[in-house]
């Protein structure tokens, strides 16, 4: 665990809620003219509008015709509900794959730079410059068709297996179904069960009767709609722990990855995010609210004698913490990864953890009931998922660095191990570990620390997961943003630099300059082949 951290008090301290209230927020907005302002201001305010300006520029690229942007169109097919009220606009714009790659590719990485250089600056600018500029993003990629990948036809997809063709999406592959119907056309993963959570499947349910075209704008709107979720949950936690709110959002609401794979790829991790952002939002509320009314609890063993006292009264925001989480898993399993961190954190706080376990108890209950009565005693495909390896993912590049052509099932395994191993110590870091009774009482240190081992614990996930995708550094940013670690949000950062450089259309290129071609190795053939069959 990093050596920077520090907790806060319990109480945020009367500076921390003059800076993120209301009379502050007007008081920057006021004073942000660009007359008289100083360099960095100037130069955060010119990022700032390049974020916005470059967002609007690739969707118009995107949406403009048939290209390597959109792979969900071809000549001839590019429907006017996909392209979206945007499309066209760019009339005789250049249709040249290689132009496009290089001028997407050029377009996110400035708008990277522009990031950096706002979360450098950000408690310079007005605050609702920042929230103007995150908003105008999310409405630019709303009205975007779908980049870079298809997973948005691929939920449609399974939830019309079901509710048109009678066919359990976790027990039949997509190829199974009539190939006559729209969204099989549109979809690629047909040798594949639903690795999707059932919350998350239920919700594709929800939107079948819309119409393919009815269904993609429908799923497009409440994602985006996950984002900004997450982004006012995000403010809301940096000032119940006294951290600059307009900082933290900048951090999570900006970021180039996040806006142009993320939202412009419509994926359903944004609804995972909000729940766990939720679940730590109630925590933290729930903290706040004892600690005013200063009954917080002695972390003594003997708190856990009082059972009476554990359970009873019922604590609603702990309670709701616990089923968010839950809730959160059942969209997107990766979420688990952060159930013992955020559990060990509470360990101090008896009455805490036990109303937290009992709404995770409930919700389990409820999703459990709700997913055998849609799906039968079936699960998610996980299995098959975690098989199929990007080249550009750590385990890939561990694979050749050691000279095995790329990752095999033997380093899979290892890294699973080392995986637990980091969950465990984030866990421990989280309880308080060698501290002991130095560490503070009740669930005020325990909180601060678990979100920090939250973030690390999402950083160590994505470093051994085999199959890695440029928008789920969004696991990391959110706790990030509220960490006290700098180290993290570091970490956060090259994250998302490296993932850039792994996926941008125009890295081909840089590849070959280095004669780097993981994919052409025995191994690196066996990858492809086995992504190549899912997809079929």
């Amino acid at each position: 665990m990093p050596g920077d951290v520090t907790t806060l008090p319990l109480r945020p301290t009367t500076t921390a809620v003059r800076r993120g209230g209301p009379r502050s927020w007007l008081a920057r907005g006021r004073a942000g003219a660009l007359v008289g302002a100083d360099s960095g201001t100037l130069i955060a305010a010119l990022a700032l509008v390049s974020i916005v300006a470059l967002s609007l520029f690739v969707v118009l690229m995107a949406a403009n015709r048939p290209s390597v942007l959109t792979p969900t169109t071809h000549a001839g097919f590019y429907p006017s509900w996909m392209a979206g009220p945007l499309g066209g606009l760019l009339h005789g714009f250049t249709n040249n794959g290689d132009t496009l790659r290089h001028l997407f590719s050029a377009a996110v990485v400035v708008m990277y730079v522009g990031y950096a250089i706002v979360l450098k600056h950000a408690p310079r600018l007005p605050a609702r410059w920042t929230v103007a500029a995150i908003l105008a993003a999310h409405a630019i990629f709303l009205l975007s068709p779908p980049l870079a990948l298809t997973d948005l036809f691929n939920y449609i997809n399974y939830g019309r297996m079901e509710v048109v063709h009678n066919l359990n999406p976790y027990t039949t592959i997509p190829i199974l179904e009539p190939h006559s119907d729209p969204a099989f056309m549109l979809s690629n993963w047909h040798e594949l069960l639903s690795p999707y959570g059932p919350l998350f499947t239920l919700l594709t349910f929800v939107v079948v009767p819309l119409g393919v075209a009815g269904s993609f704008w429908a799923l497009k709107g409440i994602l985006m709609l996950a984002s900004l979720a997450t982004i006012l949950l995000v403010w809301k936690c940096a000032r119940l722990l006294g951290r600059d709110p307009q900082r933290a959002i900048a951090l999570v609401g900006l970021n180039p990855i996040v806006l142009v794979w993320g939202l412009g790829g419509d994926h359903n991790d944004f609804l995972m995010v909000v729940f766990i952002m939720l679940g730590f939002y109630l925590l933290l509320l729930a903290r706040s609210r004892a600690a005013a009314r200063e009954d917080g609890e002695a972390a003594d063993w003997r708190s856990w004698l009082h059972v009476r006292a554990l359970l009873a009264p019922l604590s609603a925001l702990e309670l709701g913490a616990g089923a968010a989480f839950v809730t959160a898993v059942a969209i997107k399993a990766s979420a688990a990864i952060l159930l013992p961190v955020v559990l060990a954190g509470l360990l101090r706080a008896p009455r805490a953890l036990v109303q937290m376990v009992l709404g995770m108890l409930i919700a389990g209950v409820l999703v459990a009931a709700a997913s055998l009565l849609a799906f039968g005693a079936h699960i998610p495909d996980l299995s098959t998922q975690s098989s199929v390896v990007t080249s550009e993912s750590i385990p890939n590049l561990i694979g050749l660095a050691a000279g095995a052509g790329g990752e095999t099932s033997g380093l899979r395994q290892a890294l699973s191990v080392v995986l637990v191993a980091l969950v465990f110590a984030c866990a421990w870091f989280a309880w308080g570990g060698r501290r002991g009774g130095r560490a503070r009482a009740g669930a005020g240190g325990g909180l601060e620390r678990a979100i920090i081992a939250s973030g690390w614990a999402s950083v160590a996930l994505l470093v051994t997961l085999s199959w890695v995708l440029p928008w789920y550094v969004l696991w990391v940013l959110p706790l990030a943003a509220l960490s006290s670690s700098r180290r993290l949000r570091t970490v956060a950062l090259v994250l998302g630099a490296w993932l850039i450089i792994a996926w941008a259309p125009a890295s081909s290129g840089l590849w070959d300059t280095l004669h780097f071609y993981p994919e052409k190795t025995p191994l690196g053939r066996l990858h492809q082949r086995l992504v190549k069959e899912l997809l079929d």
